[in-house]
């Protein structure tokens, strides 16, 4: 087994994880369509969710009631991440809001062209 396998069979989700945030940049970074970098937006904060529940992960973790040994998992990231997406869809849903009024004015949602359009 060469040590790229050993990488992904071990630490997959961080590869994933890394791969969603790096994408998410570019989108977010490079393209000029304003709903496209509402989608990589999107597509970061999912590679951000990932990696906070990939590491709160524990092998043989389990709920930490007063009964029982072992190792515990810590519920915290979890119940962070699911306040993120809450947070998340709603600055979704007002970031496209914006945009649909951006468009009723410009009449695009190019970015480059709304520039010129405003000087």
């Amino acid at each position: 087994m060469t040590s790229l396998e050993s990488l992904l069979l071990t630490r997959g989700a961080y590869v994933v994880y890394a791969l969603l945030v790096g994408v998410g940049l570019f989108v977010l970074v490079d393209d000029d369509s304003l709903v496209k970098k509402i989608l990589g937006l999107n597509l970061f904060q999912t590679g951000v969710f990932l990696f906070f529940i990939a590491a709160a992960f524990r092998v043989g973790g389990q709920a930490p009631l007063l009964t029982g040994d072992g190792p515990y998992a810590n519920p915290l990231p979890h119940v962070l991440v699911l306040t993120a997406i809450v947070v998340g869809v709603s600055v979704t849903a007002v970031a496209l809001a914006l945009v649909v009024r951006i468009y009723d004015e410009h009449g695009t949602v190019d970015e480059s062209e709304i520039r010129e359009a405003r000087s």
